[in-house]
């Protein structure tokens, strides 16, 4: 089983030929409400990629929280530890261009009132292969989790994102951290993703860059260094490719992959998502994932 103790958002998602600049109004050529959060996205992806997996993380006492938790079941996610608070869930405005890129406002809600595990939190967590972490909880939280996994002897994957100051206390516990290249720039302070891959490792044991059209780097504190291709396609909507990159990448590692063809089963898994509008209703099945290999 993969563990997840992260975000639930409904995405309010706008599509626009070219994003709005400041003081700007564009028409759009669509409006779509689809659950998301960089948590939710990561647990749908692992679901669908072939994991058992369970979220771990709050929703709001309104209809975007009833549709999250239906959604994520849906998914094949386990949904008991998926709390119900009072108040709002959180929500993502997003905009999407007609290149595929994005602009991302996340107001947290529910999210924020997440203060750590609970007991029974901490027992999902002992009981799996892999723990997914990501920063749109608030960051104690995130440590306590971390923590949970790290005391469990439990591989800690933690996606920095959104990019902010990552504690000792969080990096003592992160098996892998998987930035893109911006966050990685911004966590290390050098824009090489070579040169961050290294002060990464100096940190974390081992360390991917998703580079986006460009692949991805990998190192290890063994000395291995891979850089993997990205699949070559048309992005329609590039919203959840990175969550779903993690998700995939965590069912591989946890299924024993090595390294090469675990980041192989996750460009595919991100190519495929890149190419369908939306964040949870982009991500891949393990059977799609499988043919692309094939």
């Amino acid at each position: 089983m993969i563990s997840v103790f992260g975000s639930a958002n409904m995405d309010l998602v706008a599509y626009v030929s070219q994003a709005p600049k400041r003081g700007e109004t564009v028409t759009g050529r669509g409006f779509r409400t689809i659950p998301g959060g960089k948590g939710a996205n990561q647990a749908i992806a692992a679901a669908r990629a072939g994991a058992v997996v369970a979220f771990l993380g709050a929703v709001g006492d309104d209809g975007f929280g009833s549709e999250m938790r239906t959604t994520l079941a849906a998914a094949g996610v386990e949904v008991a530890q998926l709390r119900q608070v009072p108040g709002p869930s959180g929500i993502a405005h997003i905009v999407v261009d007609d290149e595929g890129g994005n602009s991302i406002i996340v107001v947290p809600g529910a999210n924020g009132t997440v203060t750590g595990p609970t007991e029974d939190d901490v027992a999902v967590i002992a009981g799996s292969r892999a723990l997914l972490l990501q920063l749109e909880l608030p960051m104690a939280a995130v440590v306590a989790a971390a923590q949970a996994g790290q005391v469990s002897d439990v591989p800690v994957i933690l996606t920095p994102a959104p990019a902010q100051p990552l504690p000792d206390a969080l990096l003592d516990a992160v098996t892998l951290i998987v930035p893109n290249e911006h966050e990685a720039a911004d966590i290390t302070g050098t824009d090489s993703a070579e040169a961050a891959l290294e002060a990464l490792l100096a940190r974390v044991p081992e360390a991917v860059i998703t580079l986006g059209s460009e692949g991805a780097l990998y190192g290890s504190r063994s000395g291995e260094r891979l850089r993997v291709p990205a699949v070559k396609v048309k992005a329609v909507d590039t919203t959840a490719a990175g969550d779903t990159f993690v998700g995939a990448l965590a069912v591989a590692r946890a299924e024993g992959l090595p390294a090469a063809p675990a980041l192989r089963f996750a460009s595919v898994a991100a190519a495929l998502s890149v190419q369908r509008e939306g964040a949870s209703t982009s991500m891949p099945t393990r059977a799609e994932i499988d043919d692309s290999l094939a």
